[in-house]
């Protein structure tokens, strides 16, 4: 009998450890906030299709490119960004994706400050952003990137150069420019620049209509642009010879060929 009330009491006791925990249990949060759940209702899609119709200029200024330009991108794009829905829940559209993006980029404002106007929480914001940019540079690098592969290629840089600028054998210049960034955690001063504030640092080649033909970004801003230049792929093939530059009995006063940059970059026989 004593035995049996032990087991009871035993009984009891995990009965009782087990109903103290379920109460005790912090309620989960709910998945999705439900403003945000209509956010076609209260999100930014509904005024952009206003601005479309009716006020084009205005849809330009928000989100820095007119209609015509943003359905083509959206058609490129597509077929990389779009999910499919689930039981549970419909997928953010690749058309959403895409505006909450390009939002950003005309704005710089935090994923937090950006859930009011797309209606899409941060935690996706911070997937969505990167994965729309990085579709976007994936679609447009070959017809807007193009770098010069032969020599046929830089003699017509050297010829838009000479003939805009009256600079001979000119294969491009090439500068640096500090964008502003929260420095990552316990960084210290690794991304702290002589502008004194926290920076990574494109640096980009153009070409003489002002067009990027080569570029290289996410260098900390604490070095300089002409360090930078030496670790690129650029520079690399540059030194090695592998540009594919025309010989100087090919050129014009059968000069090397060079690229342009400001004191940063220090003198070679091709700057």
């Amino acid at each position: 009998m004593y035995k049996i009330k032990q087991h009871k009491l035993k009984v009891a006791l995990c009965m009782a450890v087990q109903i103290n925990f379920i109460n005790n249990k912090r309620k989960r949060s709910i998945w999705v906030k439900k403003w945000m759940e209509d956010r076609n209702k209260y999100g930014h899609m509904p005024l952009l299709k206003e601005l479309r119709q009716d006020y084009p200029s205005d849809f330009k200024n928000y989100l820095r490119m007119d209609f015509d330009t943003f359905n083509i991108l959206l058609e490129l794009i597509s077929p990389i960004i779009s999910k499919q829905n689930t039981k549970m829940r419909e997928s953010i559209s690749a058309e959403e994706r895409l505006a909450a993006t390009l939002r950003y980029l005309a704005t710089g404002r935090s994923n937090e400050d950006l859930k009011f106007s797309t209606g899409i929480s941060p935690s996706c914001l911070c997937y969505i952003i990167p994965e729309t940019c990085k579709a976007i540079y994936q679609v447009l690098k070959e017809t807007y990137l193009k770098f010069p592969k032969t020599k046929d290629d830089w003699c017509q840089v050297a010829s838009d150069f000479k003939n805009q600028w009256q600079f001979i054998n000119c294969g491009g210049a090439l500068d640096g420019k500090h964008i502003r960034i929260v420095p990552p955690p316990h960084s210290g001063a690794q991304y702290y620049n002589y502008k004194n504030f926290y920076s990574i640092v494109l640096l980009a080649l153009v070409n003489a209509n002002y067009e990027f033909i080569y570029i290289d970004v996410g260098k900390n801003g604490r070095h300089s642009d002409g360090g930078i230049l030496e670790y690129t792929e650029f520079y690399d093939k540059l030194t090695k010879g592998q540009l594919h530059l025309p010989n100087n009995d090919e050129t014009e006063k059968h000069l090397n060929y060079v690229f342009l940059g400001d004191e940063a970059f220090s003198l070679h026989e091709n700057f």
